[in-house]
């Protein structure tokens, strides 16, 4: 389950960096044609997209996983 946990931290920081740069990728394509800014916001958001979707299966399995154990449930101590 920790490394279900640290893959989501990871993607879910990846999908912020994402986002908050779009401000920023509209600044350096303001000088390109208006296609080509066009398709670099399209790539953009395609990729937000697909980190999107990593991050809702990740977490789904990770729910998965919660919710049937791969281990018995330890005894407790009496």
């Amino acid at each position: 389950m920790l490394n279900h946990d640290i893959r989501i931290a990871k993607v879910q920081k990846t999908l912020r960096w994402f986002e908050q740069d779009i401000p920023l990728l509209n600044m350096r394509v303001k000088e390109l044609s208006k296609e080509r800014q066009e398709s670099a916001r399209k790539f953009a958001a395609a990729v937000i997209h697909q980190t999107r979707a990593e991050l809702e299966r990740l977490l789904q399995e990770r729910t998965a996983d919660l919710d049937n154990p791969r281990e018995p449930p330890c005894e407790p101590a009496d």
